[in-house]
């Protein structure tokens, strides 16, 4: 008993001085740092024309993404659930792929689609910029929050099975009733945990969307973009830790509530 005692308490304190190496002392730098010229400061500073300016972009990109990936996801985990179809294997590959591939790679590939001179390069004759604007950053953040609703959405349509879908058929209800009435209310929290983990990912990418934004402040310059550009260009150390307490804050909210969700999701 002594030496199982003595094993849980030196794994309790591996595990702690790990979490605070890796997590808490950052955070706390960075806490510290930010509110280093006090409340009034750390305002002062995500108060700016360039800071409200990052975070309603930010904030329109995850009104764009989510509802998108929402469509996509449920239509995607009801073809794999449901469908019987060839080349079924390879939409499971492609659906994990942002899990595996760069966000970088991403943003090149982006380039070289809707860039000038790529395959869809045609399109900024009609008016229309992809790359080094919203609807470049809009794709890129699609492409690597794609996984999570499908992924979420997955397994509960696995859970649930297909007899009241079959049931509500028998009753009369046509395809998009049984969706909307049967299938919607049954897998709304694994939606809804999709939907917490998209607007996370969404509002913390940097990788792809660094590639195909322009990086200027107040046009295409996220929250993300905005602490490195404090960070590195402008030397604005101060600036680029509120950002990210910002940036954080909006982490934290995120966390919160797939913590409530699964719990949520546990107890039914």
């Amino acid at each position: 008993m002594r030496l199982r005692t003595g094993a849980r308490l030196t794994a309790r304190t591996v595990a702690l001085a790990y979490l605070t190496v890796l997590v808490i002392l950052p955070v706390a730098v960075i806490l510290w740092r930010s509110f280093g010229e006090g409340i009034g400061g750390f305002l002062a500073s995500v108060t700016t024309p360039a800071a409200i300016s990052a975070f309603n972009l930010s904030l329109l990109i995850v009104a764009i993404v989510v509802p998108l990936n929402v469509v996509f996801g449920v239509t995607v985990a009801l073809a794999l659930v449901r469908g019987r179809f060839p080349g079924r294997g390879a939409l499971q590959a492609v659906v994990d792929l942002p899990f595996a591939v760069s966000p970088i790679v991403v943003g090149v590939a982006l380039i070289l689609l809707w860039g000038v001179g790529g395959w869809f390069g045609g399109v900024e004759a009609l008016g229309v910029k992809v790359i080094f604007g919203l609807p470049g950053m809009v794709l890129a953040t699609i492409f690597v929050t794609m996984p999570f609703v499908v992924r979420e959405v997955e397994p509960v349509l696995h859970e649930i099975g297909q007899e009241q879908e079959q049931a509500a058929a028998t009753l009369g209800a046509s395809s998009w009733q049984a969706f909307w009435r049967v299938t919607l209310p049954a897998i709304r929290w694994g939606l809804t945990y999709g939907v917490v983990l998209t607007v996370a990912r969404s509002l913390g990418e940097f990788g792809a969307v660094i590639m195909v934004s322009s990086g200027f402040p107040g046009v295409s310059e996220t929250l993300t973009l905005l602490v490195h550009g404090r960070y590195l260009d402008d030397h604005n150390t101060f600036g680029a830790y509120c950002a990210a307490t910002l940036l954080m804050a909006m982490a934290v909210v995120a966390l919160v509530l797939m913590t409530l969700l699964d719990q949520k999701r546990s107890t039914r």
